[in-house]
């Protein structure tokens, strides 16, 4: 399990009511999990539509089960932009 940071943009920040958390996860599946536990109602639905980018690199279409969460990373949590 690793230790890092999890950062909300645009409509995800509004919906967790913050701009950043720690995680405590072995892949961007159990970090969104616990997200989704700790902010049950409106973020869990953003979360569907953000893409995320894992210490810099985009996870595209990968399964999230499959994406490894470094010590000290970071995960951005980015919702669709208008005009982006």
């Amino acid at each position: 399990m690793a230790a890092g940071t999890i950062r909300y943009w645009a409509a995800a920040k509004a919906a967790a009511g913050t701009a950043e958390e720690p995680y405590a996860a072995a892949t961007l599946a159990e970090a969104l999990d616990a997200v989704r536990a700790r902010h049950p109602g409106e973020l869990s639905q953003v979360l569907r539509r953000c893409s995320f980018l894992v210490d810099g690199d985009p996870v595209g279409t990968r399964e999230h089960e499959t994406v490894r969460l470094a010590e000290g990373g970071t995960v951005e949590v980015l919702p669709p932009f208008a005009g982006g």
